[in-house]
């Protein structure tokens, strides 16, 4: 078995979970490839391990699975490195917030065997699609999280004028747009007044950002449907972003999002739930009267 272990920069303590896993898939004598970018973090930190890197975007060699050892972002990263071969990937958190790097380095051996033995759930998420003139984003024109359209400096607001299946819905004049999937509610669109949406939702949230006009409200529509974007304005570029990625791109611009023809599969171990992982990450259920014994049929 192959697995792939992608990773960003770390401290004392992510270096001792990052060696008990080498250790761990050592010990079960998994072949492990690195990718580039976290090889050279490893030489960097005067690593001793013997390893090899794997080639994103190689269909022939590429890893069973992938190890991603950060936050949400680096799972962000990986799922580029192979896209449309939908390769698993398990999170392990290294981070801050973590709703998709969800293992903890508290339950590192457990999670790696259950991985290795085949006992897990594959949480299948949808992704967006970017359709634009010119390759802007390297062919890697999708996104987990979310598609932005942002000013790119700090004067006037930028107009937006969107369809949805070719049907005219509103010109959004407003600091910048986000179209997140149902992963993505979570992230920017909700810091922008957007809505929870649960995973297995077959939904993209429209989300203005800082609109002029104060009646204007984020707004579910199909993850079936096709947006189109035809963006104005006084500046001359507008910034864009598919999950991490950003670019400028011209005033004039027309852009489309639709559903990706692929998806992602993050390992789920242990049969944790969406609803666990919110009131976890959310710290919902604080509220001290939740600990106290009550007769709601009595009030």
């Amino acid at each position: 078995m192959r697995v792939g272990i992608h990773g960003k920069n770390f401290n004392k303590k992510g270096q001792e979970a990052i060696s008990k896993i080498f250790s761990l898939l050592e010990e079960r004598e998994v072949f492990c490839q690195v990718s580039p970018r976290f090889s050279e973090i490893l030489i960097e930190q005067n690593w001793e391990r013997s390893y090899e890197n794997y080639q994103p975007g190689d269909s022939q060699n590429h890893p069973d699975f992938i190890l991603s050892l950060g936050g949400d972002g680096t799972i962000l990263e990986a799922i580029t490195h192979f896209g449309p071969a939908q390769i698993p990937i398990l999170g392990i958190n290294l981070g801050r917030l973590g709703y998709l790097a969800s293992t903890s380095i508290d339950n590192l051996e457990g999670a790696i065997h259950s991985m290795l033995s085949g006992k897990y759930e594959i949480d299948e998420r949808a992704l967006l699609h970017l359709e634009t003139e010119g390759d802007i984003f390297n062919n890697l024109n999708f996104a987990l999280n979310d598609f932005t359209i942002i000013k790119s400096d700090s004067s006037s607001m930028i107009a937006v004028k969107t369809y949805v299946d070719d049907q005219f819905l509103n010109t959004y004049w407003a600091d910048g747009i986000i179209v997140a999937t149902p992963t993505g509610s979570t992230g920017y669109s909700l810091s922008c007044g957007g809505p929870i949406v649960v995973p297995q939702s077959n939904n993209f949230i429209i989300t203005p950002v800082a609109p002029h006009n104060l009646t204007i409200r984020p707004l579910v529509i199909s993850l079936n449907s096709e947006i189109k974007f035809e963006i104005g304005g006084r500046s001359k570029t507008v910034l864009v972003s598919l999950d991490s990625r950003s670019t400028t791109i011209p005033k004039g611009s027309v852009i489309k999002i639709r559903k990706e023809k692929f998806s992602v599969k993050l390992v789920k171990i242990n049969g944790s739930s969406n609803f666990e992982t919110l009131r976890k990450k959310l710290s919902w259920g604080l509220d001290t009267r939740n600990w106290s014994d009550f007769d709601i049929a009595s009030e």
